[in-house]
């Protein structure tokens, strides 16, 4: 999961993306809303974690801004402004949670987690498929309960492809997802290509992939 952290506190902001990066988010960091305004019109987000008192911008501003985009991030709000009114605002222009600060960071990844489940209609951290299971809390696959071992990449490869199943991700999407923001890193598609090969040899040593389809000049589907 892609995640932007809008936090103008550096120590805050540093506390949550070391906490997020071990539990395997890919993260990005704006410490005011212009420069929140410009990441977000330019990379996809799976989820943004949305302050709202920015010394330049009124966080509700950035909100509205995010649900005008062509995708769908998820937003939890971060914020000292608890009042009742703030939270019933926030959630009125299409925050999907809102944590009052200080919080737990366990909390904020029990949110995001239940966050995720609502979006991709997800009942269990548990995906069954072919005989196979991705369990991404425990972060493992296994076919016939004997483990298969991925890297990295390849284990969020393929479970950023099964919350989209049977829609068609294009090689450009699924970068964004496992590499972030393209336009501050070495891009080359053929990476992509890469682990799908890789991917396809590890699961089929034990059963047929046909159900990873491959979208001529586009991108890669699961058709499940």
């Amino acid at each position: 999961m892609h995640v932007l952290v809008v936090e103008d506190e550096a120590g805050l902001a540093a506390e949550l993306m070391h906490f997020l990066k071990q539990e395997h988010y890919k993260c990005d960091w704006a410490c005011n809303g212009e420069d929140a305004s410009e990441r977000i019109a330019v990379n996809r987000y799976d989820f943004i974690l949305l302050d709202l008192g920015l010394p330049d911008y009124d966080g509700l501003d950035l909100l509205q801004e995010a649900r005008e985009t062509d995708y769908e991030p998820a937003v939890i709000i971060l914020t000292a402004r608890g009042e009742l009114e703030d939270r019933v605002k926030g959630l009125g222009l299409g925050a999907d949670d809102y944590l009052a600060k200080p919080f737990s960071l366990l909390e904020l990844q029990a949110r995001m987690q239940a966050v995720s489940r609502r979006k991709f209609n997800v009942k269990s951290s548990v995906h069954a498929f072919h005989g196979f299971e991705l369990d991404s809390t425990a972060r493992t696959v296994s076919y016939n309960d004997q483990n298969i071992s991925l890297t990295k990449k390849e284990f969020d490869l393929l479970h950023y492809m099964l919350l989209h199943k049977n829609r068609i991700m294009t090689r450009l999407q699924l970068t964004e997802h496992i590499w972030g923001n393209i336009l501050e890193d070495d891009y080359d598609s053929n990476y992509i290509d890469v682990h799908i090969k890789n991917l396809r040899k590890k699961l089929s040593a034990h059963a047929p992939t046909d159900w990873i389809e491959t979208v001529r000049g586009v991108g890669y589907r699961l058709t499940l």
